[in-house]
């Protein structure tokens, strides 16, 4: 996927949810904010010929296989339940954690598997990747044949490899309600930054093993708007692999770079919430509330992350 997992917005900051926002990737217009009652309606989809026909193996939560007769052109919006999870459904307006592997319906070959925090409302996410979580059971795998239509139309997205007018097949775990977790306070070997002219950032990681849990190092605190979960925030930021020292990406030397709470990995995003404009802060996030602690296509699964953020602007959620 490289570094285009939205328009404008680099992998580090990104979850594979910003793939699957409407309007977000596919170069078409943001949608309009919907009714309270539209946002409140199950996504009417049924089974069909082609999502039946599809075979599915692989870990629950991993990286699963799609099996089916390429090309595949759908018509339609299907999902089959693969397997009924045993939890309570999922109902619109809920924010659910997911693993999301999509397939080409030309080639059929895999074009991403990551986990992902889907906001389950209408006009929020692509119809195509909603209706692979949308009012199912916790615990389910759902597969779903996307047509066009329901997914990137006739833009397609160059950026993952998806023809304009192409049908895709998703595969979608579904995991467990999400809530942001608190971050703890980082006291004991945290890294040190210092600062070019230019003012961007070099992060030092001390000769440590890192820490499992999700924590905040503070080093300069603002005194601006504070921002909250539902914030749409811009920040400029430099993420770092614990352990190779590495610099994976960051938009110093850019432009800074605005984003939903909720589109962004869950240790990056609950970093901010409760701070004010004009923070800079350390965060460093275990694999299990990054990219997830199995690799992943991005080359960060599994990997300790350290983020430098300076938080710019916050505004309410649209």
């Amino acid at each position: 996927m490289n570094r285009a997992l939205r328009r404008g917005a680099p992998i580090a900051l990104a979850s594979v949810t910003a793939l699957l926002l409407a309007g977000c990737a596919g170069g078409g217009e943001t949608p309009e904010p919907t009714s309270s009652e539209a946002a409140a309606a199950c996504l009417e989809v049924e089974a069909g010929e082609q999502s039946d026909a599809i075979e599915v193996s692989g870990d629950f939560g991993g990286t699963p296989t799609a099996t089916f007769e390429s090309p595949l052109e759908a018509e339609e919006l299907q999902r089959t339940i693969v397997t009924e999870g045993d939890g309570d459904d999922t109902a619109p307006g809920d924010q659910v954690s997911a693993q999301v592997t999509a397939f080409s319906g030309t080639t059929g070959e895999q074009l991403f598997s990551q986990p992902a925090t889907l906001e389950l409302a209408e006009g929020t996410l692509y119809d195509g990747f909603r209706a692979g979580a949308d009012c199912v059971p916790l615990g389910s795998r759902v597969v779903t044949v996307a047509p066009a239509a329901s997914i990137y139309g006739d833009e397609g997205n160059e950026g993952i490899g998806v023809e304009p007018g192409e049908t895709l097949v998703i595969v979608t775990d579904v995991q467990e309600l999400v809530e942001l977790p608190v971050p703890g306070e980082w006291t004991e070997d945290v890294p040190t930054v210092e600062y070019a002219e230019d003012g961007t950032p070099t992060v030092t990681i001390p000769d440590a093993e890192p820490s499992d849990e999700l924590l905040v190092s503070v080093l300069e605190e603002g005194d601006g708007e504070v921002v909250t979960e539902d914030d749409t925030v811009t920040v400029d930021y430099q993420g770092v692999v614990w352990e190779t020292g590495e610099v994976f990406d960051q938009s110093f030397g850019n432009a800074p770079v605005p984003f939903s709470i909720s589109g962004v990995i869950p240790g990056f995003g609950a970093a901010l919430v409760g701070q004010p404009v004009g923070t800079k802060l350390l965060v460093t996030i275990p694999p299990a509330l990054g990219y997830g602690e199995e690799e992943s296509s991005n080359g960060l699964g599994g990997q300790t992350l350290v983020f430098y953020v300076e938080i710019t602007e916050t505004r309410a959620g649209d």
